[in-house]
C-alpha cells in the first residue's frame, strides 16, 4: 500500500474561523475534486457524498460521535479504483482540521475512548502533539466492505492523521464481523478525538516545551 502524501503546502483554505474552530478547504487534482467544511464545535450533523457509500457511513460515524458539523463532497476517478478518492478525502479532512484547530492552545490535547458494537471493541488513543503518527490495526479481513476496499480504511486514517499533524493509534480489539470491527474503530476515533480537542484555558500551549 503507498505511504499517505503529506502535501507540506497544501490548498489555500478558502475561509477559516479560528475562534468557532471552522474551516473550509478545497482540493482539486486531476484525480479528484473535493470540498471540506468542517466544524469542530458542532453538534454532529453530516452531509458526505464521497462517491462511496460505505465511507460515507464511516464520516457520518465520525462527526456524529466526535460532534463535528462536516460537510465533504468528492467527485473522483472511481472508474479506476476507490484508492484516490479514499486517500484525497482523508488528506483534505486532515487539512480542514488542523486549520480549524489553529494553534493548539486552551485544549486536553490528550484523548482516548473505547467503542462496542455488538461483538466488535475497539480503542482510540489520540494525541494533538503536532506530530503526524497513525498506528492503525482494524483486523479487517474481507476484500471489501460495500465499494470500499478494505485495505483503504487504515490508509484513510493514516493520511487523516498526516495531514492533521497528530498521533493516532486504532486497535480493534475483538469482534467477528468487518462492518462492525470497521464502525467500533471509527467511533472510538470520534471520541477520543471529541476528548482532545475539549477546552481546557488552564492547559496554555498543553505542552512541556511551550510549544506544540
Amino acid at each position: 500500500m503507498d505511504r499517505p502524501r503529506t502535501h507540506p503546502e497544501g490548498p489555500e483554505p478558502i475561509n477559516i474561523d479560528v475562534s468557532c474552530r471552522r474551516s473550509t478547504v478545497e482540493r482539486k487534482t486531476k484525480e479528484t475534486d473535493i470540498k471540506v467544511t468542517l466544524n469542530l464545535d458542532g453538534s454532529g450533523e453530516a452531509k458526505v457524498d464521497s462517491g462511496i457509500g460505505f465511507l460515507d457511513h464511516m464520516l457520518c460515524a465520525l462527526s456524529k460521535h466526535a460532534r463535528f458539523d462536516l460537510t465533504l463532497s468528492c467527485k473522483g476517478d472511481l472508474h479506476i479504483d476507490d484508492h484516490h478518492s479514499v486517500e484525497d478525502c482523508g488528506i483534505v479532512l486532515g487539512q480542514a482540521f488542523k486549520h480549524a484547530l489553529g494553534e493548539p492552545r486552551g485544549i486536553s490535547r490528550f484523548g482516548h475512548a473505547f467503542a462496542p458494537l455488538d461483538e466488535a471493541l475497539s480503542r482510540a488513543v489520540v494525541d494533538v502533539s503536532g506530530r503526524a503518527h497513525a498506528s492503525v490495526n482494524l483486523q479487517l479481513r474481507r476484500e471489501k466492505l460495500g465499494s470500499l476496499s478494505c485495505e483503504m480504511i487504515p490508509h484513510f486514517i493514516e493520511s487523516f492523521a498526516a495531514q492533521a499533524a497528530i498521533t493516532l493509534h486504532v486497535d480493534v480489539l475483538k469482534g467477528s464481523n468487518d462492518h462492525h470491527r470497521a464502525e467500533s474503530a471509527f467511533k472510538a476515533l470520534a471520541l477520543a478525538l471529541r476528548a482532545a480537542l475539549t477546552r481546557d484555558q488552564s492547559a496554555g500551549v498543553p505542552s512541556t516545551k511551550g510549544v506544540l
